[in-house]
This record gives C-alpha cells, structure tokens and sequence, in this order.
C-alpha cells in the first residue's frame, strides 16, 4: 500500500503508513505463519519509527517461516544485507545462506546487484561463502559480475580478463 502509494506530502504519507500497519496486523490474525508478512512489517515499523534493533526479530521471522521462499528473498535478502551490521550471528548466517541460494537459483541479476549494492562491506563473506553454490551459477554470477565491471573473486571460477 506504501509502495503504491503517491503521496504529496509527509502526513499523506504518514496516514498511508498507518493504514498499511493495521492491515498487516490485522492479516497477522489470519496468517501468523506468513513469511512475507513479517518481512512488510519490519519494513513498515522502519518506515513509521526509523529503524530499530528490536525490529530484527521480524526479519528473523520471515527467515524462520519462509527460508527459501524466491519471491520473498528477492526483496528480503536485499533488506536484510542492509541491517546486516546489526543483525545477530544465527540471522548473518540466514542472510548470508539466502545469498547463496540466489546465486544457486540462478537469481543471477538480483544477486548481483546485492552484492555490489547494500552487500559491498560484506563482499568477502559473500563471495567467500559462494563455495557451496553449483559451479555453473558461480561461473554465471562471475560473467555478470564481469560484464558489470565488477573485478571479484569467486571461488573456484576462473575469469577471463580478455572480454574477446
């Protein structure tokens, strides 16, 4: 509803935020299992309240209910990446195997742009923890990295630096 939203001025905005909150509350009534639900409500008390470390938990929800839903971790893993200093051990650790499984997944474009977006501070542990990904979707991601200009590492692809 937020996102949708076109909102000219800052209490606009505000009223949209609120109404957005009560809806997700009130869906949390229907389907407290909901991975994407959590995920919007973080996203919505950031919003609303600026953010806060308290908020991580619904972050970790979301990991906890939908841990390798694609949909949901093409915009979670990309939010998540963006609190990732504040994050605990085990939810670093979700974020981290959620990368790699976009990589795996052959998200190829998305991972990407995480990596040499919000996850750049974070670059050597992702592209440290790429190991376990297939080596295909390594030797992909490595291309897009490289036709991006993006000179990394990946373990175990060897890139061609010649673009002939």
């Amino acid at each position: 509803m937020v996102e949708e939203t076109n909102a000219n001025s800052l209490q606009d905005r505000e009223r949209q935020l609120a109404l957005t909150t009560v809806a997700i509350r009130n869906s949390f009534s229907a389907n407290p299992a909901d991975a994407f639900l959590w995920l919007l409500f973080y996203s919505a008390q950031t919003a609303t309240n600026g953010f806060q470390a308290e908020y991580l938990s619904y972050v970790e929800r979301s990991y906890q209910l939908g841990p390798r839903e694609g949909w949901i971790a093409l915009r979670r893993n990309r939010m998540a990446l963006a609190m990732f200093p504040f994050a605990s051990e085990s939810l670093r650790d979700m974020i981290v195997s959620e990368f790699v499984g976009l990589v795996d997944a052959g998200l190829i474009e998305d991972a990407a742009s995480n990596l040499t977006g919000v996850g750049w501070p974070y670059k050597d542990l992702l592209l440290a923890s790429l190991e376990t990904a297939d080596i295909v979707s390594r030797e992909a991601f490595a291309k897009r990295l490289v036709k991006d200009g993006v000179k990394v590492p990946v373990p175990g692809v060897q890139t061609n630096e010649r673009p002939w």
